[in-house]
């Protein structure tokens, strides 16, 4: 009803903060609202999240993928252990891309493929190149562990 659709962005490599910084910079017709989760190769610790209403988007961190928790950090209820063995990757573990947009008369494939085109990578299953990310410009803010 009104037309209005969505679609879930997903990916498992990381993208290219200066990629992404240019992609959250042009404007997503037909879009009314995003959000989700994202990571960037250069803060391989960090979950960030994207938050977009109308023309305001807003980017950041919300906490650590489980992959960097040591295990006996981890919850133990059976629920929870099965649930991040389905989303469980061998190179990247939990991170991972998950973006929804909700709009009316949005170019879905425009939008994935501009997605796409950020990521860094030639597929899910190559080796991440650790080394290769750190050396990738960030135009992000810092990110700080808050202490409490």
């Amino acid at each position: 009803e009104y037309g209005i659709k969505s679609f879930v962005y997903r990916a498992r490599r990381p993208f290219d903060p200066e990629k992404l910084q240019r992609f959250i910079n042009t404007s997503w017709p037909g879009v009314i609202r995003a959000k989700g989760h994202f990571w960037l190769a250069t803060r391989p610790s960090w979950v960030g999240e994207l938050s977009q209403a109308g023309a305001l988007v807003k980017t950041e961190a919300i906490g650590f993928w489980w992959t960097d928790i040591p295990e006996a950090h981890h919850p133990q209820d059976a629920g929870w252990r099965a649930h991040m063995n389905a989303l469980w990757h061998p190179h990247f573990g939990d991170r991972r891309q998950e973006i929804v947009f909700i709009g009316a008369a949005m170019d879905e494939a425009a939008i994935r493929a501009a997605l796409e085109g950020c990521l860094v990578g030639a597929s899910d299953e190559d080796e991440p190149d650790w080394n290769g990310f750190r050396a990738l410009k960030d135009p992000f803010p810092q990110w700080n562990r808050e202490v409490h």
